[in-house]
Formats: structure tokens, sequence, C-alpha cells
């Protein structure tokens, strides 16, 4: 589950136009400390993602309260990438993220990219299929999990996450995957 910083409902539980109210997007648990919402209540809208690797490639990173281990290896590895020490903060984060996320036009932003870069964890568009790649190998995305990995006939794809999560990944952070995807972390 996650968020994009707000309410972006209405009273009836409509989506409005806007798709986000701040930079902190993040993914969060759907169950944690005993809490209990309204989904679509009065603090924010919830999205709610088939796993990490999803939200990921939407641009979000996990939460710094209910996901705090998995939060500070994100950060661990955001800057391992930049070959900087400790861990990046979620102002720094979200600000660049917002930047590789959202073109001027509000629209989703892709990146052209070889497929011999591409981390394990990455969300991608190859030849009209997106999916996840993982251990070599493209599995498709479907609503209720990934199907069967697909060979890959083409060197260029166009990655769905972001060129900082892509670092991140590639610095060595696993994001929990659903359980159609062999190995991979777990919650």
């Amino acid at each position: 589950m996650g968020n994009r910083g707000g309410r972006l409902h209405d009273a009836d539980r409509r989506l409005g136009s806007r798709r986000w109210a701040g930079k902190a997007w993040i993914c969060c648990l759907t169950e944690f400390a005993g809490r209990r919402r309204a989904v679509m209540g009065e603090g924010y809208t919830e999205l709610f993602f088939l796993d990490e690797a999803t939200a990921l490639a939407a641009g979000h990173r996990p939460c710094f309260e209910c996901r705090r281990a998995h939060a500070m290896r994100f950060a661990e590895k955001w800057n391992a990438a930049r070959g900087l020490s400790g861990r990046a903060t979620a102002a720094d984060m979200d600000a660049v993220l917002h930047a590789e996320r959202v073109s001027h036009h509000g629209a989703k932003r892709v990146h052209p990219m070889s497929l011999a870069d591409v981390p394990d964890g990455a969300m991608i568009s190859v030849a009209d299929v997106v999916g996840l790649w993982w251990i070599g190998r493209l599995w498709p995305w479907q609503p209720g999990g990934y199907g069967a990995p697909s060979q890959i006939e083409s060197e260029a794809c166009e990655s769905l996450t972001p060129p900082s999560v892509l670092a991140v990944l590639g610095a060595g952070y696993r994001p929990v995957l659903h359980s159609s995807v062999p190995g991979g972390q777990r919650v």
C-alpha cells in the first residue's frame, strides 16, 4: 500500500484530477501496529500495489514508519549508489524521485536503456510486454501476480522504474516481490 502525500479523493470517495499532493510518495504495509483505517478516509488516499517492485516503478520509496528496516536499507543503498557514506534523507530522495517519475506535463516518465543494464527488481517494457526483470528474465505483470517468464529478443527496453531506484537496485537493494516470482524478499 502507499500514498502520494495526501488526499486525492472527494467526500464521495471519487478520485479527482490531482494525482499527488506532495513529493513524498511512499509504500507502506497494509497492517501496522494494529491500526484500523477507512480506505479513502480523511487523511490520504490509499494506493494498492501488487508488490514493492510495482510501487518502486511508480516512483514510491519505503515508508520510514511502518517499513523502517526496508527504508533504512533503501536509504543506505541510495547513498552507496552515489558513492556517499551513511543514509540519504527522505526529503533528499523525494526531491530526486519526483523529477524522475513525472514529466513537466504530469505524465509518467519512462527511461530508455539497454537490457544489459537493467538490475533485478526493475519494471520494464519490452516489445509491448510490461513486467518485472528478475534473475535475467522478464516476468509479465498481471493484476493478480506475474505470468510465466518471457524470452526477450531485444537489446533495448524502457524502464518504468526511475533511474535513482535502478541505481538502488543495482547497489543491492532487493524489493519485496509477489509470491508468483521465485526468490526475492518476502515480508
